[in-house]
C-alpha cells in the first residue's frame, strides 16, 4: 500500500506547529495556541480548538507541575471563577459564529492591553481583575483556543515561576472546561481525538526543552517576553483575519 505523503507532510508541518509553542510556553507561561493555531488551522481546521486543546492539556499540567510551589491559589481560583461563564458563552458563539468573526475584536482587546501596560498601568492580579480576564480568557479559549493573553497580562509582573505555574494551573481547568464546552457542540470526535494524541510527544519534547530555557528567561526578562508574545499574538490574529 502507498503510504499517504500529504497526510505524513501534515503530521510533519502540525507537529513542528507543536514543539515550537511547546517550547514558547514551556518558558515563558503562554504562547501555544498563538504560535501553533495558525499553522494548525492552514493545515486542517479541524485542528483547531479541539485537537489543539487537547494538546494544551499536556502542556498544563506539566508546566504547573514543574512550578507548583510557585502557584498563586487565590488568583487561580478567581481566574476559574470567571473562566467558567466564558466557556460557556464562547460554546455558545462557536454554535452560531465561524471563529473568524470573533478574530478582529479578540487581536484588537489583546493589543489593547499591551499598549495599556507598555504605557505604564498596571494590572493587580485582584478579584475584579482575575474574574475579567478570567471571562475573557473563557471566551477566546473556547472559540480559538487562544486564551493565554487575558490572564498572562494581569501576572506580567509576576516572578516567572509564578507565573508559569498559575497559569498552568489555570489553563489545566481551562482547557478541561474548553474541551467540554467544544464537545458539547460536536467538535470532539474521533478525529480531533486522534489527532490530539498523535501530536503529544511534540508536545513533550517541546516542554523538555523550554525547561532549559526557563533560568535565562527568570533574569529578568519575563515581563517583556510576555508583552511581546501577547503582541505577535494580537497582530498574528489581525493578519489572519484580514487574510
Amino acid at each position: 500500500m502507498t503510504p499517504d505523503v500529504s497526510l505524513w507532510a501534515d503530521f510533519a508541518v502540525a507537529s513542528a506547529a507543536i514543539f515550537a509553542g511547546s517550547v514558547l510556553q514551556g518558558a515563558v507561561g503562554y504562547g501555544l495556541a498563538l504560535v501553533a493555531a495558525p499553522i494548525l488551522y492552514l493545515v486542517d481546521e479541524r485542528l483547531v480548538p479541539a485537537p489543539l486543546l487537547l494538546t494544551a492539556l499536556l502542556l498544563t499540567v506539566s508546566s504547573a507541575y514543574r512550578d507548583r510551589h510557585a502557584i498563586d491559589f487565590k488568583g487561580l481560583v478567581w481566574g476559574t471563577v470567571g473562566r467558567i461563564p466564558g466557556t460557556v458563552v464562547g460554546a455558545a458563539i462557536l454554535a452560531v459564529l465561524p471563529p473568524d468573526r470573533l478574530a478582529a475584536p479578540l487581536g484588537l482587546i489583546v493589543l489593547l492591553a499591551v499598549a495599556m501596560s507598555a504605557s505604564g498601568m498596571r494590572l493587580r492580579p485582584g478579584p475584579a481583575t482575575l474574574l475579567f480576564a478570567g471571562l475573557l480568557s473563557g471566551i477566546m479559549g473556547t472559540t480559538s483556543s487562544i486564551g493565554g493573553p487575558p490572564i498572562a497580562m494581569v501576572y506580567q509582573h509576576s516572578p516567572g515561576d509564578q507565573l508559569r505555574g498559575t497559569l498552568g494551573g489555570f489553563f489545566v481547568l481551562g482547557c478541561l472546561l474548553s474541551l467540554i464546552g467544544v464537545a458539547s457542540v460536536g467538535r470532539l470526535g474521533v478525529y480531533e481525538l486522534g489527532w490530539g494524541a498523535a501530536l503529544l510527544p511534540a508536545v513533550g519534547l517541546g516542554f523538555t526543552v523550554s525547561s532549559r530555557l526557563t533560568p535565562w528567561i527568570d533574569r529578568g526578562y519575563t515581563r517583556p517576553a510576555v508583552l511581546a508574545v501577547a503582541a505577535v499574538g494580537g497582530v498574528g490574529v489581525l493578519i489572519r483575519q484580514l487574510w
